[in-house]
């Protein structure tokens, strides 16, 4: 005799024929044909090797092993459903877990968390920084966002926000504020550069799409974090270069300047989400970030 558990498709087919007496029935909740359900438990008596119904008139009627597994099946559906509801509130009532890199957390999520809490309510938004290498699939992280380039891993699910656009800051502080905001992009081929370790491509990418050459560029003071970086131009200790988004209040705000503009890179600002864990709320937040972002 066999040990293991008759297919689940059939003893949901016979739960269901069986809680409400009726093959049609059954096959209604079920969304499929009577055909199906009828099929489904023939399947089942084939597995056990015993009638489950007989026919009694014009329909069918439980057989004593029929009951048997009517009440045992019945409450172990209702037991699983039960539990998946729980689970369900469960996930709906946690906070939403969103990594992303901490220069783009303090220069450009913070600033608008107030908005987003008061527009977006239902989302509980819990923030985990990191200036390290990010991992979207690290357990615990609903979802995640940063600057990446495609393509996309297919274990995920990106929603692009945004294009990355990189250029040159500094601020009116600079002591060569006044000579450099108004002088061509090649003036910088004679500045000590502010730079980050966590982005060294960013200067030659740059001077790459001005025509310039990047093994001209003159880096000066280095910088573990893209931040750190920042508030040094801030403060008037250079040039620095960063992601358009990141510096958009410092540029509305008038603590830094952007004479050079900003040239577009492949990397997108994308809402990264383990497919197997995507949630609505992902999409709520993907849309609501898209409005802030103008995109």
């Amino acid at each position: 005799m066999s040990q293991e558990l008759p297919p689940l498709n059939a003893l949901r087919a016979f739960e269901a024929a069986a809680r409400l007496e009726s093959v049609s029935q059954a096959a209604e909740q079920l969304h499929v044909t009577h055909g199906a359900v009828s099929r489904q438990i023939r399947a089942l008596e084939e597995h056990l090797g015993l009638a489950l119904f007989v026919k009694e008139g014009r329909g069918v009627k439980l057989t004593d092993a029929g009951i048997r597994l009517r009440d045992a099946s019945g409450e172990a559906f209702e037991r699983l459903r039960t539990v998946c509801a729980e689970l369900q509130q469960g996930r709906a009532e946690a906070p939403f877990v969103l990594a992303c890199p901490g220069s783009l957390l303090a220069r450009w999520f913070i600033p608008r968390l107030d908005r987003l809490q008061r527009e977006l309510p239902e989302l509980r938004l819990q923030l985990s920084a990191s200036e390290g290498e990010l991992d979207p699939r690290r357990a615990g992280v609903d979802a995640t966002l940063w600057f990446a380039e495609p393509p996309w891993p297919a274990d995920m699910q990106v929603f692009t926000l945004a294009a990355e656009r990189i250029g040159p800051v500094l601020s009116p502080r600079y002591a060569r504020f006044a000579e450099l905001h108004r002088a061509a992009p090649a003036a910088l081929l004679n500045e000590p550069l502010l730079h980050t370790s966590s982005r060294p491509q960013a200067w030659p990418s740059w001077a790459a799409s001005q025509g310039l050459d990047p093994a001209a560029l003159r880096l000066g003071q280095g910088f573990e974090h893209l931040y750190y970086l920042l508030e040094a131009a801030a403060a008037g200790l250079g040039v620095a270069i960063a992601p358009q988004q990141l510096v958009a209040d410092d540029l509305a705000g008038g603590r830094l300047v952007a004479p050079w503009g900003f040239v577009e890179t492949s990397a997108r600002l994308a809402l990264w989400v383990p497919a197997r864990r995507l949630d609505k709320r992902a999409q709520l937040l993907a849309d609501w970030l898209r409005g802030e972002l103008g995109g």
